[in-house]
């Protein structure tokens, strides 16, 4: 695992190969690995989202992976039989396992997309505030996760008065105030 750990952070500081490239041949090298007795696909789909994050690619934080993944189990492990055949012996090939990761990440903003195009065809932006609120993964989120989510089509203001709305009837709650002011959402009932 050092060694994984290593060569990843040096051909990532080197900038040679894209972000992505490297990800799939992190995650494959460590699913491959196999560090933990159970868990190893957990975790290596949580490396996958934290990696994507520090590589600049957040849909994740809007659309689950997990999910996208557990839709395509078949093909997930088809491709990890394919590109891990031969990796003891240096033999490995890739490419199976990186289409099949970037498939998966083409889905992701395909699926984003949707959701912001509904967002943006249905309704007030006051609904399109509280809609995101109600379908958003994480229970926690900040203003600027809802400004992204709407494509930047709502202001700041509005969203601070539907929050204000929300949370006065008990539907999420302020964890942080002022400029990284950070929401929970407690019920989805609105």
């Amino acid at each position: 695992m050092m060694e994984l750990h290593s060569g990843f952070a040096a051909a990532r500081q080197s900038e040679r190969f894209h972000p992505l490239l490297l990800v799939g041949g992190y995650v494959l090298d460590f699913l491959v690995i196999h560090p933990f007795s159970d868990g190893n696909g957990r975790m290596s789909r949580l490396l996958t989202l934290l990696l994507l994050y520090q590589s600049g690619y957040g849909v994740g934080r809007f659309i689950s992976l997990e999910q996208l993944i557990a839709e395509t189990k078949e093909t997930y492990y088809e491709a990890l039989a394919v590109s891990t055949s031969g990796w003891h012996q240096d033999e490995q090939d890739l490419r199976p396992w990186l289409t099949y990761l970037l498939g998966v990440l083409i889905g992701a903003y395909g699926r984003f997309e949707d959701r912001v195009r509904a967002i943006g065809a249905k309704g007030s932006k006051t609904e399109a505030v509280k809609r995101f609120i109600r379908s958003t993964i994480a229970d926690e989120f900040t203003i600027e996760d809802i400004r992204i989510a709407t494509g930047h089509v709502v202001s700041n203001e509005l969203i601070r008065r539907v929050l204000k709305e929300l949370r006065d009837r008990g539907f999420i709650v302020t964890l942080e105030r002022g400029r990284h002011a950070r929401y929970r959402r407690i019920s989805t009932d609105f």
